[in-house]
């Protein structure tokens, strides 16, 4: 058969050289680098004294704060999430099949909307305690009642938004383990739970350790809940340093420490891991589960609906309600202005990253150099990175990049041209990319990964080239996970909040940070209003994700 001139098959296992694709995508993943690099390289630059005045006052605060709330989500979102997991995979019982769905529907709730709900709900003179008053004959003094506005508070906000990720991952590896593995239990005498200390959550650890340290992560990066709260944590630290005290390396210094917690994050969850390896080697499938009645039925709907009541449907109907018995109308010009602003900043990012992740993934699946690799590795590191460091890292090079372009267009055109980059929209679209392109990444991996090999060497025999396969070939085929990863980043950048708050540009506010700044007033009306705008589009990729949940049962009785 006559090969088409230029003609060389495809053969990834021995294409060792990165090509032009490999090299674009190395670039674009140094570029993404930069904020991290100028973070760890600006903190050992001369400050203006604020760094050591930190040290010595409140950097202590923010260490024992931080580890306190780790610990606190780290076991919380381990309770809730591996225990409903369990339940809903291996027993049915009223409610299950709904209540499965329902559990991961707080991760549409970003942790600052719950934190403005409940604090409305449960402070001094919010409903609950004023009924309590009411009933007991109390008055201020006469009782105790947890301040929601504490840590401890902003555990438990924390932990009933980020269970899910716990909870999708440990419901995955209970439904991947063979029931011939968890009938050896019986065969050894252990009861139900019994089985499931055993067998089932060891078996299940590596993907329960990976959901807790992705809980930690977003732990790590929130501003908005905690500096509502008032709590002393890192992040509000940095904005400390960087807006109200104007020093830079001492925002950079409390980013660079705050990196090392993450750090410190995805250790332990490597180290929980150790070497052990899980596989499930067994022929047989998940097997019916038994049916609970009674008290028992009763006790696992109990728990599997709080999670969720508490997590998303109260703070949700809270938030509602509050809008709906507004006096002055919420949907004004501003608010129309605001939704245009935050729709527009998560259309162009979500479309820049589909472009970035379709660059690398492809890049690998031409070339298997170690240039290839190393971009896409370095690429997805700023999805651990929290936005306020990010923030920081972006600010700080384009900043004087930016007085470099006005002074010589001041010098050599006589025009003044303001701020091209930090000044505009810009900037912050590359703070989205650097933090959100991991998730695209991910999703667009995973698309192009389903798709032959032997279709590129099609291609390639009719003469296209890799360019022209991309667009004519994958592309086309892809399309469903080229949405999905628009789609989940166009949600993150909707609900992100401490990048923007930093780096949007003057007088263009999006909803998040409209509900942060009114909540931060008192004006929960107006911030319940944006609020749950962004919920509400949350719950759009959520409704992809309940999709492939899959109908497993492991039988434990």
């Amino acid at each position: 058969m006559t090969q088409p001139a230029g003609f060389r098959p495809l053969q990834r296992s021995h294409v060792r050289s990165p090509g032009a694709f490999g090299y674009a995508a190395f670039a674009a993943a140094v570029a993404l680098l930069i904020p991290i690099g100028a973070v760890l390289y600006t903190m050992f630059a001369p400050g203006e004294g604020a760094w050591s005045h930190l040290v010595q006052t409140v950097l202590p605060d923010y260490v024992r704060t931080t580890v306190l709330l780790l610990c606190s989500v780290a076991l919380g979102v381990f309770v809730l999430g591996t225990a409903s997991a369990w339940l809903v995979t291996a027993y049915r019982f009223p409610g299950a099949g709904l209540l499965e769905w329902a559990l991961i529907l707080p991760l549409a709730m970003p942790a600052y909307v719950i934190a403005y709900a409940y604090t409305d709900v449960l402070q001094f003179a919010g409903p609950v305690q004023t009924w309590l008053r009411e009933l007991m004959g109390w008055r201020a003094r006469d009782y105790w009642f947890p301040d929601i506005r504490s840590t401890g508070g902003a555990a438990v906000v924390f932990t009933f938004v980020l269970y899910p990720y716990v909870y999708l991952l440990a419901r995955s590896a209970f439904l991947e383990q063979s029931a011939s593995l968890v009938e050896a239990g019986r065969l050894m005498g252990r009861g139900a739970w019994g089985t499931f200390a055993l067998i089932a959550l060891p078996l299940a650890r590596p993907a329960i350790a990976a959901g807790v340290s992705l809980a930690l992560m977003e732990t790590l990066a929130d501003f908005g809940a905690v500096s509502y709260f008032g709590v002393q944590t890192f992040t509000t630290g940095i904005y400390r340093a960087w807006l109200s005290m104007g020093d830079a390396v001492a925002a950079a210094q409390l980013s660079a420490v705050l990196l090392g917690f993450v750090a410190l994050v995805l250790l332990a969850e490597r180290m929980t891991r150790g070497r052990a390896r899980f596989y499930n080697f067994a022929p047989h499938g998940p097997a019916r589960s038994p049916a609970l009645r009674g008290a028992s039925a009763a006790a696992a709907a109990l728990v599997c609906a709080i999670p969720p009541l508490l997590g998303f449907f109260l703070p949700a109907g809270i938030l509602l309600h509050v809008a709906l018995t507004a006096p002055e109308p919420l949907f004004t010009i501003r608010f129309l202005s605001l939704a245009v602003n935050t729709l527009t900043l998560a259309a162009m990012t979500s479309v820049a990253a589909v472009a970035f992740a379709v660059l690398l993934a492809y890049a690998a699946r031409l070339s298997e150099s170690p240039v290839v690799r190393v971009a896409n590795r370095l690429a997805s590191l700023g999805y651990a990175v929290p936005g306020a460091v990010i923030a920081v890292g972006v600010l700080m090079p384009l900043g004087r990049l930016d007085n470099l372009i006005a002074d010589w267009a001041r010098v050599q055109l006589g025009a003044n041209i303001g701020l091209v980059l930090t000044g505009g929209i810009a900037a912050l679209i590359y703070a989205y990319l650097v933090r959100f392109l991991a998730v695209a990444l991910q999703t667009v991996e995973a698309g192009l990964g389903k798709i032959r090999p032997s279709m590129d060497d099609a291609a390639r025999s009719l003469g296209h080239t890799p360019s022209r396969t991309l667009l004519q070939v994958h592309v086309p085929i892809m399309r469903g996970s080229l949405f999905t990863a628009a789609l989940i980043v166009f949600v993150d950048v909707m609900k992100e909040l401490p990048a923007t708050f930093a780096m949007r540009p003057f007088n263009f506010d999006t909803l998040a940070v409209q509900a942060y700044n009114m909540a931060k007033d008192e004006r929960l009306a107006e911030a319940a209003a944006a609020s749950l705008v962004i919920v509400a589009v949350g719950l759009v990729p959520l409704v992809f994700v309940s999709r492939t949940v899959t109908r497993g049962r492991i039988r434990t009785d």
